[in-house]
């Protein structure tokens, strides 16, 4: 699923070569219908079984984008020469991050490329996202987000972030009280990686983030194709990477790489 910011923000679906716009499509009837056929987002073979959102087995195992450091950032080992894809690391985790506090279903750190912002925010369903600090790569940024998740979470609970709009929050005053509790550490990071590695985003305002949803639901329930191929309702809203129905709730991204037939 695509999207962009705007008030609301738009939504697209991918259906094979086709971008669908979901937005107009709200309040409406539909139906999405699984084949049974997942091809791998990377490679494009057949696969019985989709691995990480959308991968075959053998590209899970040899992807970069697919390593235990991607979940965990502060584990990367490409300065130890074992990263299993160098130059797509060069492209993507050897680039400037953001560390972010974002308001989903509450107060939560986060990390994420800085080409990928506001997008990554979105995908979280966040309403609310502040930029804090600029790294020079994902290692870096990693380290500070477990130094941070000390005093804030760094998860979203999903089914209270389906639930409604998380209670606003003055970001900046999070942000303040945050680097002030860290502040002793962050200084020694800063001389451990270079005083110019880590550079405080002083004075940059909050983002508001509002999405398409005419009516949450009281109970979250959560569709999975593998168990039911067909999911059908009356689309309500999209958050994240959500579609809500008055049905149910499905996750988009879990099912990349399936064969997927919409109607409406």
């Amino acid at each position: 699923m695509h999207s962009r910011l705007e008030n609301p923000v738009k939504y697209q679906i991918s259906l094979g070569d086709m971008l669908v716009p979901l937005n107009d499509l709200i309040e409406k009837q539909i139906k999405l219908e699984y084949s049974g056929i997942i091809h791998c987002i990377n490679c494009g073979r057949k696969s019985s079984k989709s691995f990480n959102q959308g991968y075959c087995f053998p590209c899970f195992q040899r992807l970069a984008q697919c390593d235990a450091c991607i979940i965990s950032p502060e584990k990367c080992h490409f300065d130890q020469g074992t990263c299993r894809e160098p130059a797509w690391a060069e492209q993507n985790c050897m680039q400037d991050h953001i560390v972010y506090l974002a308001n989903s279903s509450g107060l939560k750190v986060g990390i994420t490329r800085a080409t990928q912002v506001p997008t990554r925010w979105i995908d979280q369903g966040a309403t609310q996202a502040l930029a804090i600090i600029r790294v020079r790569n994902r290692l870096q940024s990693g380290i500070l987000e477990v130094m941070f998740k000390q005093q804030v979470s760094d998860k979203t609970n999903w089914r209270a972030m389906l639930k409604g709009e998380a209670e606003p929050l003055k970001m900046e005053e999070e942000a303040a009280v945050l680097l002030k509790e860290c502040d002793s550490e962050l200084n020694e990071l800063k001389e451990h990686f270079g005083f110019f590695a880590i550079s405080v985003l002083n004075g940059i305002a909050s983002v508001g983030i509002n999405y398409p949803v005419v009516k949450y639901p009281e109970k979250v329930t959560s569709f999975n194709f593998d168990k039911h191929p067909v999911v059908e309702g009356t689309l309500l809203g999209i958050k994240g990477q959500y579609l809500i129905f008055d049905t149910g709730v499905i996750n988009l991204r879990r099912f990349s790489g399936y064969d997927v037939k919409l109607s409406h």
